[in-house]
């Protein structure tokens, strides 16, 4: 299995994952870690259910599995004061969370022609290759600031697929036209994403190229 997420390819044969152009340096507990979080989503798993897998039959304080966590968002390049692709649920466990796309060898990437982006009012706001979070917190792409929506109410990612758009577990949901969504849903231009008070339409533009310069003909003496 190969999942492209973020600038990251996940590839269970080689036991490998490789981040830009290089292998991430991972430990084969901590790429065990990332394999079982990737089997689950994007369910969470318990801290119980991750001793069981890693550490058969051995008893283990949760220090070192806090320790494994550090090393894998170490290598994938993940923060955990703004998680982007695991996720963690106090007192419980982790998930991975981030958005996956199979990959057939070639790392996926965004379609670079194309030009993604979000028409609010008057706002024009471009969509970046990978995730694009939307919601209430202050450093999201978009931020909605309504009481109606969510802290990290719905992502939109971008890549070699196109666009889709995912509601993260919000309160008031996410629609798209006159449909809430339920799950990971692809995006067209023109459609219009209803989240809270605010009404996005979605733009998919081809990216013009570069002016070609003009000379003058050169007659023939």
């Amino acid at each position: 299995m190969r999942l492209a997420f973020g600038d990251c390819v996940f590839d269970s044969d080689t036991r490998e994952v490789v981040r830009g152009d290089r292998a991430a340096p991972l430990s084969p507990k901590a790429f065990a870690l990332l394999e079982l979080l990737i089997e689950r989503r994007p369910n969470a798993v318990s801290k119980g259910d991750i001793r069981a897998r890693l550490w058969p039959d051995v008893h283990v304080s949760d220090a070192n599995l806090g320790n494994l966590v550090v090393e894998l968002r170490a290598a994938l390049g993940d923060d955990a004061r703004k998680p982007r692709v695991i996720r963690t649920l106090a007192r419980f466990g982790y998930a991975f969370s981030a958005h996956a796309v199979a990959d057939s060898g070639a790392k996926a990437s965004a379609d670079a022609r194309r030009v993604y982006r979000l028409i609010w009012g008057r706002r024009e706001i471009t969509l970046e290759p990978g995730e694009n979070l939307i919601g209430r917190d202050r450093e999201a792409v978009v931020w909605i600031d309504d009481d109606s929506v969510s802290r990290r109410h719905a992502r939109i990612a971008i890549d070699a697929a196109g666009a889709s758009i995912e509601d993260l577990g919000s309160r008031n949901g996410t629609s798209v036209g006159d449909e809430r969504i339920r799950e990971l849903t692809p995006l067209r231009d023109r459609d219009v994403v209803r989240i809270g008070p605010a009404l996005l339409r979605v733009r998919i533009l081809k990216r013009t190229g570069s002016t070609r310069s003009l000379t003058k003909e050169r007659r023939p003496r």
